[in-house]
C-alpha cells in the first residue's frame, strides 16, 4: 500500500468503519456457529437448521436497502449509530429472556439482520473520504470487517460450551458497546456528502442493466462467502461428526481466508483491473465448490477445498467493489445498498438450500453444485459485458482507474 493512500482520506473514520463492520458481522452470523448447540436443545430438523442460519442473512439483505436510505438522509455516522443500538438491545433481550423455540430463533435472526445491514453504512462512511484511484483499497480495508464472521466461528462454540449458548448473546454485548463508544468518538462524515436520494432515484438506477449485473456478480461472490460462513459449522458437524468447537475452528479458518483477502482483492483489482481479477476468481470458486460437492473422505481435505473457495470468493468481493464506485460514483449509497442486498440474498439462498438439499436428498451435493453453476454463469455474464464496459464508462480517457 503506497504512502499516497495514507495521506488521502481520514484514518480514524476508516478504523471506526472497519471495527463497526467487524463486530456487526460477528453477531450477524452468530446463529451459525451456535447452531449445533441450539439445534440439539430445540430439536431442529436439517431444513430448520438451514433456515435458522439463513434468516439473519436474508434480513440483513433486505435491511441494507433501508440502511442505504438512512445513510442518504441522516448521513452515515448517525445511521450506523442507530443500527448499533438496535442490535445491542436485541441481544440484551435474547440473553436476558432466553430463546425457547424455533420461531424465537427466527425472530432474533430478523433483528441480527440489522447488524448485517451495517455494510450499507460502513462502506459509504469510508468510501466518501477517498479519491477514485484509492477506492479499491479503502473499501477493501473497511470491508475486511467480514473477518468478524470468523471471530464468531472461532469463539462462539467454545463460549457456549463454557457458559451456555444463551449467555453468549450477553457476552457479545461487551465488545459491541466498547466499539460503539469508539465509533461515536472517532468516526466523522466526509465533507463531500451527496444530497439525499429519493425513491425515484433508486428505481432509476434499477433501469440501468449494469446495476443488475453488479447485483448478480456480488450475489455469487458475497453470497457464497456469507452462505458458507453461516453454514459450515453445522456442515462439518453433520458431514464429518466434528464436535461444535472443532467445527467452529474449521469454519473460522475458511472465513478468515475469505475475509482477509478482501483488501488484497480490491488492491489487485486496482492494479490489473476488476474485470480480469473477477473472471479468474469465478473460475476458482466454481472449481473448489465442485470439488467439495463430491463429499471428500476427510474433514481436512474438505477444509482445504473450502479455504480455496473462500479465498476466491473473498478476492471477488474486493474486485466487485473496485468496479462499482467507478460506474456509479454519484449513486454509491444507492448501489451499495442494492448490491449489498443482492449479496445477502445469494447467501440466504446458499445457506437455506444446503439444509433443504440434505433433508430432501440425504446429501449436500446438489446445494454446492448449483452454486458452482451460478459462479460459471456470472463468469459468462462478465465476459459478455466486459468489452462494452471497457469502451464506455471504463475507457482509459474517462478514468484513472483500471477496469
Amino acid at each position: 500500500m503506497d504512502n499516497s493512500f495514507w495521506k488521502a482520506g481520514h484514518r480514524p473514520t476508516l478504523y471506526a468503519a472497519f471495527l463497526y463492520f467487524d463486530l456487526a458481522f460477528m453477531v450477524w452470523v452468530m446463529l451459525g456457529p451456535l447452531g449445533v448447540q441450539i439445534a440439539t436443545d430445540l430439536g431442529l430438523s436439517h431444513a430448520q437448521k438451514g433456515m435458522m442460519v439463513a434468516t439473519p442473512v436474508l434480513a440483513g439483505a433486505i435491511l441494507r436497502i433501508f440502511m442505504g436510505v438512512l445513510v442518504d438522509h441522516l448521513k452515515p455516522k448517525l445511521a450506523g449509530a442507530i443500527g448499533q443500538v438496535i442490535v445491542i438491545v436485541a441481544l440484551f433481550f435474547a440473553w436476558y429472556f432466553g430463546i425457547h423455540s424455533y420461531e424465537q430463533t427466527l425472530i432474533l435472526g430478523g433483528f441480527l439482520g440489522v447488524a448485517g445491514a451495517s455494510f450499507a453504512v460502513a462502506l459509504p462512511l469510508a468510501s466518501r473520504w477517498y479519491p477514485p484511484e484509492h477506492q479499491g483499497t479503502a473499501l477493501g480495508i473497511a470491508g475486511a470487517g467480514n473477518s468478524g464472521t470468523a471471530l464468531a466461528a472461532l469463539i462462539a462454540p467454545s463460549l457456549a460450551i463454557a457458559f451456555g449458548w444463551t449467555n453468549v448473546f450477553g457476552l457479545a454485548l461487551l465488545p459491541l458497546i466498547a466499539v460503539f463508544v469508539f465509533y461515536l468518538l472517532a468516526a466523522r462524515d466526509a465533507p463531500e456528502c451527496p444530497p439525499p436520494k429519493s425513491l425515484a432515484e433508486y428505481l432509476k438506477v434499477l433501469k440501468d442493466s449494469d446495476a443488475w449485473w453488479f447485483m448478480f456478480f456480488y450475489s455469487v461472490t458475497f453470497g457464497g462467502f456469507v452462505g458458507l460462513a453461516s453454514s459450515l459449522t453445522i456442515y462439518f458437524n453433520i458431514q464429518y461428526g466434528l464436535d461444535a468447537k472443532t467445527a467452529g475452528f474449521f469454519t473460522a479458518a475458511c472465513v478468515f481466508a475469505g475475509s482477509l483477502v478482501r483488501p488484497i482483492g480490491g488492491n489487485v483489482a486496482d492494479r490489473i483491473g476488476g474485470i480480469k481479477s473477477l473472471s479468474v476468481m469465478y473460475v476458482l470458486a466454481a472449481m473448489f465448490l465442485g470439488i467439495v460437492s463430491i463429499g471428500l473422505p476427510s474433514a481436512w481435505m474438505a477444509l482445504l477445498a473450502f479455504v480455496g473457495a473462500m479465498l476466491a470468493l473473498g478476492m471477488g468481493n474486493g474486485a466487485v467493489f473496485q468496479l462499482v464506485p467507478q460506474r456509479f460514483r454519484k449513486e454509491i449509497g444507492v448501489m451499495t445498498g442494492l448490491v449489498g442486498m443482492a449479496g445477502g440474498v445469494g447467501g440466504f439462498y446458499l445457506a437455506s438450500s444446503l439444509g433443504y438439499a440434505r433433508q430432501i436428498t440425504g446429501s449436500y451435493q446438489m446445494g454446492f453444485l448449483i452454486f458452482a453453476a451460478l459462479a460459471l454463469l456470472a463468469l459468462a455474464g462478465l465476459s459478455g459485458v466486459k468489452t462494452r464496459w471497457r469502451t464506455t464508462w471504463g475507457a482509459a480517457h474517462l478514468t484513472a482507474a483500471r477496469i
